[in-house]
């Protein structure tokens, strides 16, 4: 009597791997992390610079030298651009995006902070008896001048340079 050899199981599909740490070999997210926790840092000094004041909310704040926004789309739209190539669709994808955040920035939001400083100015002249002259100011400071926008945007590009360089790509 011959022994029949049973058949191997079918291999198991193979469980993708998953390491917190992968997402540190993330270049495009990498820069542009870092363009955003460089351009919030550096608005604590441009606020103590211009104002003679340290102002800690300037880490989490919107608005001021140099626009985080933008250096951070654009960090990561130059990363995603030196990985996968200046030709490709995820780059596209990405300087569009970055187009669209920065247009915002100086744009819609920056009117948007002008006419909040008139109706705060507005308010504030408001008989005591008005109902809305305890209303609580609206924020001024929410988008940005150009300079700002192009001064994140160099930031962006500079910090999405150096990371990729360290990550060895484009060479």
């Amino acid at each position: 009597m011959d022994a029949v050899a049973a058949a191997p199981p079918p291999p198991s599909p193979a469980a993708p791997s998953f390491s917190y740490l992968a997402v540190f070999s993330n270049c495009p997210l990498v820069a542009a992390v870092l363009a955003f926790a460089i351009a919030q840092s550096i608005k604590v000094f441009t606020t103590w610079y211009k104002e003679n004041r340290w102002d800690a909310k300037q880490l989490i704040g919107s608005g001021g030298m140099p626009s985080s926004h933008s250096a951070t789309v654009t960090a990561l739209a130059v990363a995603v651009g030196l990985q996968e190539g200046f030709a490709s669709s995820l780059f596209a994808t990405a300087a569009v995006f970055a187009s669209v955040v920065m247009y915002d920035a100086f744009g819609v939001r920056l009117h948007a902070g002008k006419q909040a400083e008139v109706l705060n100015q507005i308010v504030y002249e408001l008989p005591s008896e008005h109902p809305l002259a305890e209303t609580r100011p609206l924020r001024e400071l929410l988008g940005h001048t150009p300079p700002q926008v192009f001064a994140g945007g160099v930031l962006g590009f500079a910090v999405a340079t150096f990371t990729a360089m360290m990550a060895g790509l484009g060479s």
